[in-house]
């Protein structure tokens, strides 16, 4: 499960989370859940249908499937699945009974979901073996992740006997046990990274499996220890003189380096200033005693390259654990 609050890119380290889980020959299920169509514009396939699609192969010959969960399909599997009411399923829809069932109770379209996506997880082939090595879903917000997956607890509870009963436990069983993993991601800011602090103490609370915290979008810091100090501080002469020594006009007033010393002084204080609140976020995330990725900010944007680059970064940190 990965999630996240809303900005911080938890789609885009979903879908790099599955390329590197699919590596040497693997296969991944990436699934969607609250049907934006994030992972078909990542990949630049056509909107996913309610069907399970090859999108992507990895490195080593490993597949990424991916499936777009629609509640009101899951609703009919499951009549089918418990009631066998195909038909009668297909006729409520008709008369807009599944919609209005998905729609009046939200706690319905959660368990639908995570129900789905935790039988694609047990699913086997006629050998006894999994269809899929690992399955990763797209989990809705940090801010209501945890309800989202402890629905069935509820259900259980209120549904004491039968197969809804029966359904809930079994999806429980997969959400709390060492199979799963709640990836959180974060941005080196103070609302994400608050919002994850948050995430974690819910989850853990919930019985729910905490995976990494994932830092997404990471800058690079072009400036040493020094140079942070110089940039922070009444530096004016001294890059004057540097730029004259480099080539670029005298120190002269008016000249090209006096011209240019108040904008690149404002650009190292900015930097400076960036470097010194990441850092402090960076202590908020470690006084979580949580193991943590990171994976870079992408000058170019996001596109299916940049997919593949993330996921081999993945890689690169899991081998090194």
């Amino acid at each position: 499960m990965v999630s996240g609050k809303g900005g911080t890119g938890k789609t885009t380290v979903a879908a790099a989370l599955a390329l590197a889980l699919a590596t040497e020959g693997r296969r991944t299920l990436l699934v969607e859940v609250e049907g934006r169509q994030g992972i078909a514009q990542l990949f630049g396939t056509e909107a996913l249908p309610y069907e399970e699609r090859k999108i992507a192969v990895a490195p080593g010959g490993g597949e990424v499937f991916a499936l777009a969960i629609d509640a009101e399909r899951a609703l009919l599997d499951y009549l089918q699945m418990f009631y066998k009411l195909g038909s009668a399923g297909r006729a409520l829809k008709k008369l807009g009974a599944i919609d209005f069932a998905t729609t009046i109770a939200p706690g319905l379209r959660d368990v639908l979901l995570t129900g789905k996506a935790c039988e694609a997880v047990r699913r086997t082939d006629k050998a006894g073996r999994y269809v899929y090595d690992h399955v990763v879903m797209d989990a809705p917000p940090t801010g209501r992740v945890t309800r989202f997956l402890n629905v069935n607890d509820e259900v259980a509870g209120l549904a004491r006997i039968g197969p809804i009963h029966h359904q809930a436990q079994a999806v429980m069983k997969v959400l709390k046990s060492p199979q799963t993993a709640v990836h959180l991601v974060t941005l080196l800011e103070e609302m994400p990274v608050q919002e994850t602090a948050d995430g974690r103490a819910e989850l853990a609370e919930a019985g729910l499996p905490l995976g990494r915290v994932i830092v997404n979008m990471v800058r690079p810091h072009h400036l040493d220890e020094a140079a942070l100090q110089a940039a922070a501080g009444k530096q004016r002469a001294g890059v004057a003189q540097a730029l004259s020594r480099a080539g670029l006009g005298g120190a002269r007033r008016g000249g090209l380096a006096e011209r240019l010393v108040d904008p690149l002084l404002e650009q190292a204080a900015e930097h400076a200033e960036r470097v010194g609140l990441e850092r402090a976020q960076r202590a908020v995330l470690d006084g979580l005693g949580v193991s943590t990725y990171e994976l870079p900010l992408l000058g170019r944007g996001m596109d299916l390259a940049g997919l593949y680059e993330l996921a081999t970064e993945l890689r690169k940190q899991v081998s090194a654990e």
